[in-house]
């Protein structure tokens, strides 16, 4: 499934789960049935977990570690532009 492709099923599970609060719990509780249930592609292997912000609680996802030093301009992305080489 292409990005773009995928953005845009997600985005219909997101809206559904809005209005179906039996629906959000069955894709809180187990994300990958509702996925594959509603075509929405997960390459083999990873596992997805889903959890939700509220008013209260915001969460912040740490990214996997590079493999590779990064370059200058990944680093300037990273830094927000303020990387001064």
């Amino acid at each position: 499934m292409d990005p773009n492709e995928f953005q845009k099923s997600y985005g219909k599970l997101i809206a559904k789960a809005w209005s179906d609060h039996d629906f959000k719990a069955q894709l809180l509780s187990d994300p990958m049935t509702v996925f594959k249930e509603n075509d929405v592609t997960i390459p083999e292997g990873i596992e997805v977990r889903m959890v939700e912000n509220t008013e209260k609680i915001t969460h912040f996802i740490l990214p996997p570690e590079p493999s590779d030093e990064l370059s200058d301009e990944q680093l300037e992305v990273v830094d927000g532009g303020n990387f001064s080489g």
